[in-house]
């Protein structure tokens, strides 16, 4: 289960950001609005997961995990640039986050 809410704090991490990218510097209502309560969404299920995992892996995965999901929306959705070396820096995140998940993830 804990999983579960991490993913969900993360899931809403992601779109709080891109909302964000919409919000035109928090000049538009809507995106403006998504952004907030994504974020605050996010922090919620975050501290909730951190009842059950430890504190470096939950945010490892959690910060982890959302970098390179934005970075993969930005290149593939925003027209963001995708190079050989941007790519291979998400895949650094990713391998840094399954690493710390191989020492364990409960506390």
């Amino acid at each position: 289960m804990v999983y579960v809410t991490l993913a969900g704090a993360i899931l809403s991490e992601v779109l709080a950001t891109t909302a964000m990218k919409y919000s035109d510097g928090f000049s538009k209502l809507w995106p403006s609005l998504a952004t907030a309560v994504g974020y605050l969404l996010a922090f919620a299920l975050l501290a909730r997961t951190l009842k059950s995992m430890s504190v470096g892996t939950a945010y490892a995965i959690w910060a982890g995990a959302g970098t390179a999901v934005i970075a993969a929306i930005g290149m593939v959705f925003l027209g963001e640039s995708a190079s050989a070396l941007k790519i291979l820096g998400v895949l650094l995140v990713i391998a840094g986050v399954v690493v710390l998940n191989l020492g364990g993830a409960t506390h």
